[in-house]
């Protein structure tokens, strides 16, 4: 039992990033079966994480970050301008779901996320995304940088090596 929660069984807030990212956490989910409570968040403007969703839970939406179109990323300083409102919403989703662990693979929204999970105690596992091979992602730099984690996850031996908190476990695709 979750001694906090008082539930049987724990909650996991599993952190849905569109594409790729939600592809491989639904994987994840898959393999940790319906033992757990599940909890998802998704961008605010995906409409399609949602529908794939199997093991069903409440959903909360947040702002991105960082934002990729049209060939185009947006940088460290358009994160930081957005930052503030999209802590606050992240803030708002944990004092919701009050999930035991938080998992994600990577995407930007996960930094809000990895930084409440950190202030309020709540046990942060990342979980760098299987595209990137030989250097990590941005939302990756960061939390490895600022230790924004618990446990630090790479899908590539070649990233264990060169990072020694992360730990390799194999690939969820």
């Amino acid at each position: 039992m979750s001694a906090e929660s008082g539930r049987d069984r724990q909650r996991l807030l599993i952190i849905l990033g569109a594409g790729g990212h939600t592809r491989q956490m639904l994987r994840l989910v898959d393999l940790l079966g319906p033992d757990y409570d599940y909890c998802y968040v998704v961008p605010d403007y995906d409409g399609i994480s949602e529908t794939k969703i199997r093991i069903p839970g409440p959903v909360y939406r947040i702002k991105q970050p960082r934002e990729k179109r049209l060939g185009h990323t947006d940088g460290a300083w358009t994160v930081l301008r957005r930052m503030p409102g999209a802590m606050k919403t992240a803030w708002q989703i944990l004092g919701d779901a009050h999930p035991d662990v938080i998992i994600g693979a990577g995407p930007s929204l996960q930094i809000p996320l990895a930084i409440a999970a950190k202030a309020r105690g709540v046990p942060h596992i990342f979980v760098e995304t299987a595209s990137k091979i030989e250097f990590l992602s941005f939302t990756a730099r960061i939390v490895y940088r600022f230790r924004l984690y618990d446990r630090f996850y790479v899908q590539w031996e070649s990233l264990a090596a060169a990072y020694p908190r992360a730990r390799y476990a194999g690939r969820l695709l």
